[in-house]
């Protein structure tokens, strides 16, 4: 019984372990201005280790899967971390009301903490 448990322990540890490298959306502000067109801050956090694995971008999303908009991150944040960059002018079609932040990074591409947010009217 105690090798059992000690495996789903070493399970469940090397779970986080990786899921801590995957680059993560921690908050979304989002502002409408215009017809159907929104400026969203978001913050992230990855723990960028330098150009070789870094968080390289995130995305909008629409509820369909359709890239809405993209932030591109053109450097590392090692000693920036969380860090919040902006994107301006996302055209979000008519009839979507809510859209979903997720950030990449350059070694694990997506799969971290995603976060799904309500579009102001």
């Amino acid at each position: 019984m105690k090798t059992f448990q000690l495996l789903v322990l070493i399970f469940v540890l090397s779970c986080n372990l990786v899921y801590a490298e995957e680059a993560e959306v921690l908050k979304v502000e989002v502002k409408r201005s215009g017809d159907n067109v929104y400026y969203f801050d978001v913050t992230v956090t990855h723990k960028d280790e330098g150009w070789d694995h870094y968080a390289d971008k995130w995305d909008v999303v629409a509820p369909d899967g359709t890239i809405l908009g993209t932030r591109t991150l053109y450097h590392p944040h090692v000693q920036e971390q969380p860090f919040t960059r902006s994107l301006s002018g996302v055209k979000i079609p008519e009839g979507v009301r809510r859209v979903t932040i997720r950030a990449h990074d350059s070694v694990h591409g997506y799969g971290g903490k995603v976060m799904t947010v309500d579009l102001p009217q």
